[in-house]
C-alpha cells in the first residue's frame, strides 16, 4: 500500500492506495464520486475525463499514486454554490446528451478546450472533441452547447 494525498473537488484526502489502483476506480469506489463513469478501461472513449493539475486526463489511464500531491476536478466539482457550471447548463438547454454517460467526459474536455480557446470554431469543437466518444448522439448538438457556453457573456467558463 502507498499513501497519498490529493485534492479532488477542493476536498484533501489522505488514504492507503494499492499501487495499480486507478484514478477512476478511486474516484468512484474510494471517494463515492460516481460522477466520472468508467467507460471502455483502455482510454479510448474520454467519458472518464478529469482535470488534474490543469490539464485534462483520461482518469482510466492514470494510476492513484500518479496523483499524489495533486488537485483534481471532476464534474461533480464543476458546480459552485448549488449553480451548474455554464457547460453542464448549455449540455442541459441544448440537450446534448441522450443516456448521459459521455457526458462528464465531454464537459471535462469541453472545458479544457474554452480554457484555451474562449471563442472557439465548431470546426475547433469538433477536433477538441475528438477523443470523447458518444455512442447515441451524431454531436451536432454537443458541438451547439459547447458553442453557447463560449457565448456566455460574464460568466467564467472555465475556472
Amino acid at each position: 500500500m502507498t499513501r497519498i494525498s490529493v485534492k479532488v473537488d477542493g476536498t484533501t484526502y489522505e488514504d492507503e492506495v494499492e499501487p495499480r489502483l486507478l484514478l477512476v476506480h478511486y474516484l468512484r469506489d474510494r471517494l463515492g464520486l460516481t460522477g466520472t463513469p468508467i467507460g471502455c478501461d483502455t482510454s479510448n472513449c474520454g467519458a472518464c475525463t478529469v482535470d488534474l493539475d490543469g490539464e485534462t486526463v483520461k482518469s482510466c489511464s492514470v494510476l492513484a499514486v500518479q496523483v499524489d500531491g495533486s488537485e483534481v476536478t471532476t464534474i461533480q466539482g464543476l458546480a459552485r454554490d448549488g449553480e451548474w457550471h455554464p457547460l453542464q447548463k448549455a449540455f442541459h438547454e441544448r440537450h446534448a446528451l441522450q443516456c448521459g454517460y459521455c457526458t462528464p467526459g465531454m464537459i471535462m474536455a469541453a472545458r479544457d478546450l474554452l480554457r484555451e480557446n474562449p471563442d472557439p470554431a465548431p470546426r475547433e469543437v469538433r477536433e477538441a472533441l475528438e477523443g470523447n466518444l458518444c455512442r447515441c448522439t451524431g454531436y451536432q448538438n454537443i458541438v451547439r452547447a459547447v458553442l453557447a457556453a463560449s457565448a456566455t457573456s460574464g460568466q467564467e467558463v472555465a475556472p
